[in-house]
């Protein structure tokens, strides 16, 4: 019975129905299951790795990135802000010991020449460029650990194993990203 092992060339994304690695052959054990694709090169690993991490990872920071880009093209109008009126905070005295309290004083622009849009505008590549940075540094990390445990171990990883990494990676990468950016913004 002739069986196909595809474990040299695979090309991406290479998935396959993880069902048949439940499947027990008889006799001897084999390392790996007829239909399913396997890696063994590092470099193979790492390019599964990074290309899933980019895939899961940029949109989560993109999101983020046109969230504090609009909020930077496009601020809240003053009427939106007269749910909180200013009767509501307590006064601060403009000089100790007088009753002049701290009316609304326009500060100058730092940078009269750099207009709203183009701060935002660096924002969201400023988020894009970490998004990348992050997903090429993660995913050579996972990677090439992943590479090392299981060629150490003298097993073939499945091409799941780089997808399910990635979307890990970009979960976590998500609970940094996310609470402190809005408190930021």
């Amino acid at each position: 019975m002739a069986t196909e092992l595809n474990v040299t060339a695979v090309s991406w994304p290479s998935l396959y129905n993880p069902a048949i690695e439940l499947s027990i052959v008889h006799g001897p054990p084999h390392p790996v299951q007829p239909g399913g694709s396997y890696l063994v090169n590092p470099d193979d690993i790492f390019r599964f790795t990074l290309y899933w991490t980019l895939i899961f990872h940029i949109p989560f920071y993109a999101i983020c990135g046109i969230y504090a880009f609009l909020n930077f093209a496009f601020p809240p109008s003053r009427r939106s802000m007269a749910a909180f009126p200013l009767e509501t905070y307590p006064r601060i005295p403009l000089f100790p010991g007088s009753n002049q309290t701290e009316q609304w004083i326009k500060r100058p622009r730092p940078n009269v020449r750099r207009s709203r849009l183009t701060f935002a505008l660096l924002v969201i590549l400023a988020f894009l460029f970490l998004s990348l940075t992050g997903a090429v540094m993660g995913a050579a990390v996972v990677g090439f650990v992943l590479a090392g445990v299981y060629k150490a171990g003298g097993f073939y990883m499945s091409t799941w194993v780089p997808f399910v990494w990635a979307v890990i990676q970009s979960l976590v990468g998500l609970l940094a990203i996310w609470p402190s950016v809005i408190n930021i913004i």
